[in-house]
């Protein structure tokens, strides 16, 4: 039998503790009878109301505390998933995250053009443990932009994966996972931003954290509001 113990118990980021926390998991799980239901509750919960934004400030752990994620009502994949893996816990359900190379075709010019490629390096999900196994889920993309991005919007019922899918509704690729860089219990910061540094390089980091820094981001993330 798997030792579930370290995927039920807070951590210094994955702060299932937290009383802003378990007050937004409890009102999302709203009363729901059964694990599976509580889970496909929660995804729905961070999917839709933490809006997907991948200009957000990522350099610093304290960028992926529940407070800080909820209180912005933004994210981008890591914080989704960290947050959704801390809402999990706090209602009584196994969770780690787990990190993957992601290919999306679907990306938009401004996004390539800032990674230089189109695969997202270290894409968080996070993993949930129900009836005796582990599934991924990811609840990066909120409804509408799957709806822009011509994919169905990901739901999670417990009982199957929800991940980008191979193809769009058009029958077109869309996404393809690459590469897994293994299943976690806590949010390793420094592990992300070496695999980073590794795929788009130094100089890249230094680019995006100095655009937070000066308010570059803001022109970065307009732009892609008006082309999506």
């Amino acid at each position: 039998m798997e030792d579930l113990q370290e995927y039920l118990s807070p951590t210094a980021l994955i702060k299932s503790d937290s009383p802003v926390l378990t007050a937004f998991a409890s009102r999302a799980a709203g009363g729901a009878s059964t694990p599976a239901r509580i889970a496909s509750r929660l995804f729905l919960a961070v999917r839709d109301e933490i809006i997907y934004d991948p200009y957000s400030p990522f350099f610093d752990e304290r960028f992926y505390t529940p407070e800080f994620i909820l209180a912005r009502g933004r994210g981008y994949c890591v914080q989704k998933a960290a947050l959704l893996c801390a809402a999990c816990r706090a209602e009584k359900i196994p969770a780690r995250l787990k990190f993957a190379d992601l290919q999306n075709r679907g990306a938009s010019e401004e996004m390539k053009q800032l990674l230089g490629s189109d695969v997202f390096a270290w894409h968080g999900l996070t993993e949930i443990y129900l009836d005796g196994r582990w599934l991924s889920a990811t609840p990066s993309f909120h409804a509408d932009l799957c709806r822009r991005q011509n994919i169905m919007p990901l739901s999670f019922d417990g009982t199957a994966n929800a991940i980008f899918p191979e193809n769009n509704l058009a029958g077109r690729p869309y996404a393809r996972y690459l590469a897994y860089h293994g299943s976690f219990s806590d949010l390793h910061l420094q592990k992300i931003m070496e695999g980073w540094e590794k795929t788009y390089g130094s100089q890249k980091l230094a680019l995006w954290r100095s655009a937070f820094e000066n308010g570059q981001v803001d022109s970065w993330r307009n732009a892609r509001q008006k082309n999506d």
